[in-house]
């Protein structure tokens, strides 16, 4: 999540940050399956207006999180009559993502939404968009300078490992002695680091916990089965478990059964449709998951949709579209499954 104190962009007036109800990762799992998550409902604001012709860069979807921002992003822009969706074929090369924006840069699309494989190496095509008069929407991975996006909307990091924390917290708080261990994503990014430091800090209002291992995965099916395996051969007993992303959480599920281990809560992370089966299904470890919405896509739609008709957004009192939105973290568990299922992706 950006700092707060980025407030002064380029077209911009006040920052806010808003909890939206509905990992940025990688993975080359070959069983991943297309998301269809569902359709999220059209924006209050939904009466024709001025056309906007809306350029869309994201990497390559081979993630189910990332297949299910582009699936609500084409989505929300096809529930526009007054929009015209112009997306590039996604890849995770830097070099290649930076000549697809140029590209629409070229073509002068009134608005662009970008989610940069790598936030810093590319905000320079950022800059280059705003200072050809293209507001941009920056989502989830940030830029380095607020000068190369209009308005940022992405997940919330630090909170997502807050409340995951939380969650485990209370559920641990009367068991003296309590042990967790942690399966995070790719210790490189940096919004692993915020994952890890929200859980932290949750854990450390819980005296009666500790966190006695911790193994960095790679967000992918593979990387999982590996990590968990080898914590479950470190860690001869546990308490909970926190894991940061729930493509990766398949494969450490299967780690866990073919260790035979149970006896233990696991938390995942993004909330995957597969995820929240088992959560449904109370067949396992597995008993929440924290959100990383993927909804984060169609609202980016909305943003841009605003920004091109010069409008501010319904149901906020502001004027002008806000620079900076935070999506809320919601966990995710038996109590309140039927509310969050529909929109798990695949």
């Amino acid at each position: 999540m950006p700092d707060t104190s980025r407030r002064g962009l380029l077209f911009g007036t006040a920052a806010i940050g808003a909890g939206a109800l509905l990992t940025a990762c990688t993975s080359n799992e070959p069983e991943a399956k297309a998301s269809t998550p569902a359709k999220q409902p059209a924006a209050a604001d939904d009466k024709p207006g001025k056309h906007v012709t809306i350029g869309f860069a994201g990497p390559q979807a081979d993630h189910g999180w990332l297949n299910a921002i582009n699936v609500q992003a084409k989505q929300r822009a096809e529930s526009y009559s007054d929009v015209t969706f112009v997306p590039t074929e996604g890849s995770n090369d830097t070099a290649v993502q930076i000549g697809q924006i140029d590209t629409l840069i070229n073509k002068k699309v009134d608005v662009l939404v970008v989610l940069p494989g790598d936030g810093k190496a590319l905000t320079q095509a950022g800059l280059k968009a705003m200072r050809a008069g293209i507001p941009v929407i920056n989502l989830d991975r940030i830029f380095d300078t607020p000068q190369a996006y209009r308005c940022w909307i992405g997940g919330d990091n630090y909170g997502m490992g807050l409340n995951a924390g939380h969650y485990i917290g209370e559920k641990l708080k009367g068991k003296p002695d309590a042990k967790v261990v942690e399966l995070a994503g790719i210790d490189n990014l940096e919004l692993t680091r915020q994952r890890t430091q929200g859980f932290d800090d949750a854990l450390k209002t819980y005296p009666n916990i500790k966190k006695v291992a911790r193994q960095a995965a790679d967000f992918t099916v593979e990387s999982g089965q590996a990590k968990m395996a080898q914590l479950l051969q470190a860690q001869k007993k546990f308490d909970a478990l926190w894991n940061h992303d729930d493509d990766q959480g398949v494969g450490a599920l299967r780690a866990i059964d073919q260790a035979g281990r149970d006896g233990f809560l696991m938390v995942g992370g993004a909330g995957a449709k597969s995820a929240m089966d088992h959560i449904k299904a109370d067949d396992g470890v597995l008993k929440a998951t924290v959100l990383y919405p993927p909804s984060m896509a169609a609202s980016a739609i909305d943003l841009a949709r605003a920004l091109g008709q010069a409008k501010g957004i319904s149901g906020i009192s502001e004027s002008e579209t806000p620079t900076q939105i935070a999506v809320f973290s919601a966990v995710v568990d038996k109590t309140n499954i039927d509310k969050y299922l529909p929109t798990g992706f695949n």
